[in-house]
């Protein structure tokens, strides 16, 4: 549900009686209210029944308050947000305000950071904000920033620790959120931002002969985003999972296995950056058609048995 419908459904709940918009007639959950018999037709409005206004004042009055005082106050009541997007921005704010911002702002200036490598670290993927500019403008508005037009970033995202063992390079920014572990153990994080690897090439001097890991989904993309970034960094080692695998499917993933119907293609990956343990495991995800998300894994274990 959008903004603008929200709005429409607070003022049925004020009014009774609201006037017939294409906007309303074409959304789902409008509509649903019509074919239970909360809402009905009367020549160009809409009326409301007194079950509707009991289903309002439960579901959406509380949350209606909350997004009306913050999109008014910055000026932003007239566009037409998802609310997942809403949820999305308050969330941002908060986290600007409260310093728990992770890449902080300043670091996101640094980095030049794209949109689309925005997208992808707060958002579904990399391409969510693709052509969403209400919602850029919205998020350069809180972080009062100026994300660049979908050029990569130059900038590695580094968690950082006193005296570090080794360097984990993660292909999502989960760990790097969660600084307690790394810290404690001595692992330094890094973040290339998914695909955009070629900066590791100028990363001999910062690693400091430090043991390198790649942590990530196991997935297509997972492993071949592993498999770019050997290429810049040859002794890279591949941490095996210990998370529960899911459908991809059911969780309605978009990276899917490539040759799904010949498991031991491995998706077109290079067998000989894999041992068997690797190999066997990626045969299994494709033969059930799952994957294993890097947050789903316990970073410390995979650290502790990477060479069992």
């Amino acid at each position: 549900m959008n903004w603008t419908v929200l709005k429409a459904l607070h003022k049925l709940y004020e009014t009774r009686r609201i006037k017939k918009t294409i906007t309303l007639s074409s959304d789902p959950y409008f509509q649903m209210f019509l074919q239970t018999g909360e809402v009905y037709e009367v020549g160009k409005f809409y009326n409301s029944t007194d079950k509707y206004e009991g289903l309002y004042r439960e579901k959406h009055s509380n949350k209606y308050d909350i997004y009306k005082d913050f999109l008014e106050r910055l000026e932003l009541d007239k566009k037409r947000f998802e609310e997942d997007d809403i949820n999305k921005l308050i969330d941002l704010e908060k986290k600007v305000n409260n310093d728990t911002l992770v890449p902080s702002r300043s670091e996101l200036i640094k980095a030049q950071e794209s949109v689309r490598g925005f997208s992808l670290m707060f958002f579904k993927n990399d391409k969510y904000l693709d052509k969403k500019d209400s919602l850029i403008d919205a998020i350069n508005l809180i972080l009062n920033i100026k994300l660049v037009s979908n050029k990569d970033q130059q900038y590695l995202y580094v968690l950082q620790c006193e005296n570090p063992k080794l360097i984990v390079l993660c292909e999502n920014l989960d760990f790097l959120r969660k600084d307690k572990l790394p810290r404690e153990n001595k692992y330094e994080l890094w973040y290339a931002g998914g695909r955009n690897v070629p900066k590791l090439a100028y990363t001999p001097e910062i690693r400091r002969g430090l043991p390198i890991y790649y942590s990530g989904d196991w997935d297509k993309d997972g492993l071949e985003i592993f498999e770019l970034a050997k290429k810049h960094i040859p002794d890279i080692e591949l941490l095996y999972p210990n998370g529960q695998s899911k459908s991809i499917t059911s969780t309605d993933h978009k990276s899917h296995w490539k040759y799904p119907e010949d498991p031991d293609a491995i998706s077109g990956l290079t067998p000989s950056l894999y041992t068997e343990r690797d190999k066997t495991l990626i045969r299994n995800l494709i033969k059930s058609d799952h994957w294993i998300t890097e947050e789903g894994n316990n970073l410390k274990i995979m650290i502790e048995t990477s060479n069992s």
